[in-house]
């Protein structure tokens, strides 16, 4: 009878230290989220959704960067992206001279553009901080 005790004993301890692993071993779920304030939203449809979203009949465009994805990248990919988000910003590269000059509202201010970079830093220190 004690054997039988003891080997339902190890059973259930192998069992349970099973359990415990592959609990552990498992991928934590995705919790980190793309925060885009209001501000930042307006600036986005504005200049960019146009042509920078999966239904975009400008192929190059959201094939560079599609906005309506972005929030599915994974952590890597997404910040990579946002950093080309912040250098085309700064470098006047977006939205291209062609695209203004038949639509110059279409135009960042400085101010908008600041506002952008910040946003891209802010994003981007919160990935690289998970």
């Amino acid at each position: 009878m004690k054997k039988l005790n003891v080997r339902h004993a190890l059973a259930l301890s192998f069992c349970l230290s099973l359990f415990s692993f592959a609990s552990y071993a498992q991928p934590e779920a995705k919790t980190d989220t793309l925060h885009i304030p209001k501000n930042v939203k307006v600036i986005l449809d504005n200049s960019c959704f146009g042509c920078h979203n999966t239904d975009s009949r400008n192929d190059d465009a959201k094939e560079e960067l599609d906005l309506k994805t972005l929030p599915q990248l994974s952590g890597t990919k997404r910040l990579v992206a946002l950093k080309h988000i912040g250098e085309v910003i700064e470098e006047n590269e977006m939205p291209p001279e062609k695209f203004l000059e038949r639509k110059p509202e279409k135009a960042l201010t400085d101010k908008q553009k600041e506002t952008l970079i910040d946003w891209v830093k802010q994003e981007s220190t919160s990935l690289l901080s998970k």
